[in-house]
């Protein structure tokens, strides 16, 4: 009775002191000589002597496609190449989203920021780098019968390879699938 008064009297001031309440400061953990709560990883410039070429930042493999993102099916390495594949384009791709409000919004901002210093405010082809000199030939008038009377896989052919005359450029790494039909949208609402 005497070592048991003895031992609850030394486990209480233990138990106290075990119990911390400091989220900074966890305690000790231990999972073996693999230190599994505390991973060692390796930043993406970083030499890391697991891999063979010892670059930790690696290029991703020949032929892989990120997740959601097929690649564009209408190739366009000569000027042949363009004009028959924008025609194939016209024939075969289909604007997959509605004509809404949210859409037209969308298409706006994107025509602002990447339409709007060549092909002007309303599309008629006096945007700033025309107007100002910067650029000498006039941009295509985006409202007229010329641009309006093509298939909308046509126009997305031009904004993604750029046009088949080389003067617009391509514009497919910069705007997203999505925001390309956007533009679409609000192109052909800007003629209305």
């Amino acid at each position: 009775m005497k070592y048991t008064r003895l031992i609850i009297l030394v486990l209480i001031p233990l138990v106290f002191i075990s119990c911390n309440r400091n989220k900074n400061n966890p305690g000790f953990d231990y999972m073996g000589s693999h230190d599994m709560y505390y991973t060692k990883f390796y930043k993406a410039y970083s030499d890391n002597p697991y891999l063979n070429d010892s670059m930790t930042n690696q290029l991703p493999a020949e032929g892989a496609i990120a997740r959601g993102k097929m690649p564009f099916p209408y190739p366009g390495a000569t000027i042949a190449d363009r004009a028959v594949n924008q025609a194939k384009a016209g024939r075969e791709l289909n604007y997959p989203m509605a004509a809404d409000a949210q859409s037209l919004e969308r298409g706006k901002e994107h025509y602002r920021i990447f339409c709007s210093s060549c092909h002007g405010d309303q599309g008629e082809g006096d945007g700033h780098l025309h107007t100002s000199g910067l650029f000498p030939a006039k941009p295509t008038s985006l409202v007229e019968a010329y641009v309006q009377g093509k298939p909308d896989g046509e126009i997305y052919y031009v904004i993604t390879m750029g046009s088949v005359a080389g003067l617009m450029g391509p514009h497919g790494s910069q705007i997203l699938p999505e925001d390309r039909w956007a533009i679409i949208n609000y192109v052909r609402e800007l003629a209305k």
